[in-house]
């Protein structure tokens, strides 16, 4: 099938943007040219080195990179003895000038410098990658980070709710903006175009994204929306080539089934909530018919968690062994017929297993949970991909927001960790909560 968009791609083709890695360069190092641009006053000798530290960095070798990082964590952090003299000023004198003075010195310079980057056209992006590629050091280079933490002040601000714009993303989109769609997705993957054409065209289908206006070809993220009739137990149902398209106005549920972060160097920078409430604020003024909004979400950690857990469960139908090859193969093989059995460990997994900072242990249940939404229910064989059973042993889960109780629900979750979930979810996490000899299981 040809590709959608053939007019915008002779556009682009014909309009290219400028491409700061073939600036010309003026023979300083890239560590000298931070140094001047933090010293530049003149607007355009900034622009020009600020393109050319940009091009630099995408030039470097892996070891370049892991200098460059040492140099803006090293030589552009806080002057500390400079910070104490004038905090003690600050005290003596409290003056709008010591103030200023004082917050100038808290600031190390990279917060300034990657400002001033900021300001050459194109900048925003290529720091969301500069930064995407800090993140991959941290492990082997803990210090870098405190560079991080400037990284993430500073987007913390640029990619505000106030300055995202929302989209509809159609068949009829442009084709560039379409092929990221398929290579971002991380939860359900999209095969072909053919694929791609059935989550956005039909219209009991929906795709939302949210862009940056210094990002407008490059979604931040994006989610996935079926309008069913019932709750859906299954991705399979949804995912289905033949299925039976639904009239809109028919639908009562709208289901996010997947959400995708774009952006690795946004990692840490929180879209989702503000997408799903301006996405469920849309589909109301749309359509009166929907009442229900709930997800069709992965389990994760699951099946890692339940691999240890099982230990500690004598009479379990099945040993680490097999989980281990579930892990391994993306196959039930000896989980398959112990449907009942897995919901049970899942629910307790979801509501009763914590960390130690008393968040729950699945990275898809705090942000929903911390998003005011409940575990509404726990399905088994409900994403049999081998992906999906490699991660949750074919389980997902529906968390239902209620807009009555969101904000109830927020609350509770940011003030202690409180998990809301249906009667249901409630009976299978307490019937796996003891095993048959009476003994609790080990909290993760």
């Amino acid at each position: 099938m040809n590709r959608p968009g053939f007019f915008y791609d002779l556009l682009s083709t014909l309009f290219e943007r400028p491409n700061l890695a073939r600036v010309k360069g003026d023979g300083r190092s890239i560590t000298a040219l931070c140094e001047d641009l933090i010293a530049s006053e003149g607007e355009g000798a900034g622009h020009s080195m600020g393109q050319q530290i940009l091009s630099r960095f995408s030039e470097l070798t892996p070891e370049g990179e892991v200098a460059f990082f040492e140099y803006l964590t090293e030589q552009m952090d806080i002057d500390t003895d400079r910070l104490m003299a004038l905090t003690a000023a600050y005290q003596a004198d409290r003056t709008p000038e010591n103030f200023a003075n004082l917050l100038d010195a808290a600031e190390p310079k990279r917060q300034e410098l990657l400002r001033r980057i900021n300001r050459v056209p194109g900048a925003t992006g290529e720091l969301v990658k500069m930064r995407s590629r800090l993140l991959k050091l941290l492990r082997e280079h803990p210090s870098f980070g405190r560079t991080d933490v400037d990284f993430q002040h500073l987007f913390g601000s640029w990619f505000n709710r106030g300055f995202l714009v929302p989209r509809r993303i159609h068949w009829q989109s442009p084709a560039n903006i379409l092929e990221k769609i398929i290579k971002y997705e991380a939860v359900h993957a999209i095969d072909d175009w053919d694929d791609l054409r059935r989550r956005v065209e039909p219209p009991d289908r929906r795709c939302y994204a949210f862009f940056h206006p210094a990002m407008p070809d490059d979604p931040l993220i994006f989610v996935e929306v079926a309008l069913v009739k019932g709750v859906p137990n299954s991705v399979q149902e949804i995912l289905a080539g033949n299925r039976e398209i639904l009239s809109p106005e028919n639908a009562d549920t709208a289901v996010f089934y997947s959400i995708s972060n774009c952006q690795a160097g946004l990692r840490g920078v929180s879209f989702g909530n503000s997408l799903i409430k301006q996405v469920v604020e849309d589909l109301q003024t749309e359509m009166k018919s929907i009442s229900t909004f709930v997800t069709l979400s992965p389990i994760p950690g699951f099946c890692r968690w339940l691999r240890h857990q099982v230990a500690e469960q004598p009479n379990a139908p099945v040993a680490a062994e097999d989980i281990e090859r579930v892990m391994e193969t993306g196959e039930l093989g000896r989980l398959d017929g112990q449907s009942q059995w897995l919901r049970r460990q899942a629910a307790a997994y979801l509501i009763d297993h914590k960390g130690r900072n008393g968040m729950p242990l699945d990275p898809v249940a705090r942000f929903h949970l911390n998003n005011g939404a409940m575990v509404h229910d726990v399905h088994a064989d409900a994403d049999l991909s081998s992906n999906g059973v490699r991660q949750s042993c074919g389980l997902m889960v529906n968390y239902l927001y209620d807009l009555r109780k969101i904000a109830q629900f927020h609350e509770k979750f940011a003030e202690d960790h409180t998990v809301f979930a249906s009667k249901e979810v409630k009976a299978l996490a307490d019937a796996a909560a003891t095993n048959s000899n009476g003994r609790k299981m080990k909290n993760g």
